[in-house]
């Protein structure tokens, strides 16, 4: 898939685009589009848009051209394609033929857990957006058919709801991720050294046992002898998040524990998690969840009594 290079600046009043996750879980939508031969669309009446998610691009039938910051491309069938995070572009169908693609649009900051947390910052988009990967698909043949399907087996997932497809679509972003990092031999994908996490150990561990608690940075600088400002950019280069940013994620995540385990009340549970501001909880975990705590209990719980009776 040729890109050819363009100069002129016509992205800079595109649309922010806000993505309707379909399972506000899994931080996600993926749909198909179907078109006719009888018509194509020119790339001029397509507006430029964005969002904070990232787009895959899956192409099963006729042609589709894409233009980025970076260039046009025209994709064929099998191709792949993605596009970071706030990435402007737009996409038009460029021949009167069928055309038959997927589209998946994805949070990945909220698929990291605690062991896969050390890669975060590979996939943060800190210094390059992930639209340089689409080298690998060009030089890679099979590591495009096998992003090529595990696109159409997460939008199958997504269609069907099979019993257990939030693990099944979990597992194979986690087969995505690794995929992209084993075939990325330009080393785009800067991995964090283990030796850098082995220095950060004291303060993550400190983090973990001490959630309930007030936690500063100045406090955790400490722990390592490092000066404030030098922390702060040594735990985001590390890990891909401020140290702030590091917190309230393990806080919501803890929160979403005693939410669906105990019986504590919403507001014992921000205590819980060490956030005493009521309305700073609510923002926090809405930010992280798409939901309020109270949405996201009742709707777990309805979850999981649906599958029970389906059991039954």
């Amino acid at each position: 898939m040729p890109i050819i290079k363009t100069t002129i600046d016509t992205h800079s009043e595109a649309i922010n685009e806000e993505v309707i996750y379909q399972n506000p879980l899994l931080f996600l939508k993926i749909w198909e589009i179907y078109s006719e031969a009888d018509y194509f669309s020119t790339l001029e009446k397509h507006p430029w848009h964005y969002h904070k998610e990232v787009e895959f691009l899956a192409i099963i039938e006729g042609h589709l051209g894409v233009q980025s910051k970076h260039g046009y491309v025209v994709l064929g069938p099998g191709d792949v394609m993605v596009l970071g995070a706030s990435q402007p572009h737009r996409s038009h169908k460029p021949l009167s033929e069928v055309q038959h693609y997927v589209v998946f649009q994805i949070d990945l900051g909220k698929h990291f857990d605690q062991s896969t947390m050390p890669y975060l910052n590979c996939f943060s988009e800190l210094t390059e957006p992930l639209d340089k990967l689409n080298y690998i698909f060009d030089m890679n043949e099979t590591a495009k058919q096998e992003t090529h399907a595990f696109i159409l087996e997460i939008f199958k997932e997504s269609q069907t709801r099979m019993r257990g497809y939030e693990i099944a679509i979990s597992s194979i972003i986690k087969r995505l991720l690794l995929l992209l990092l084993r075939s990325d031999s330009r080393n785009l994908l800067n991995d964090t050294e283990e030796i850098e996490l082995n220095r950060l150990r004291p303060v993550l561990d400190y983090v973990d046992t001490h959630l309930s608690s007030k936690l500063s940075v100045e406090d955790a600088s400490s722990l390592l002898n490092l000066s404030y400002h030098y922390f702060i950019k040594y735990f985001k280069r590390t890990m891909g998040v401020s140290f702030v940013e590091y917190v309230n994620y393990k806080r919501i995540k803890r929160s979403e524990l005693l939410l669906l385990t105990s019986e504590l009340s919403i507001m014992d549970v921000s205590y819980e998690v060490g956030i005493t501001n009521m309305a700073q909880f609510y923002k926090l975990f809405k930010r992280q969840n798409q939901c309020s705590p109270r949405e996201y209990k009742l709707r777990m719980r309805s979850e999981s009594r649906v599958a029970m009776e389906g059991m039954q």
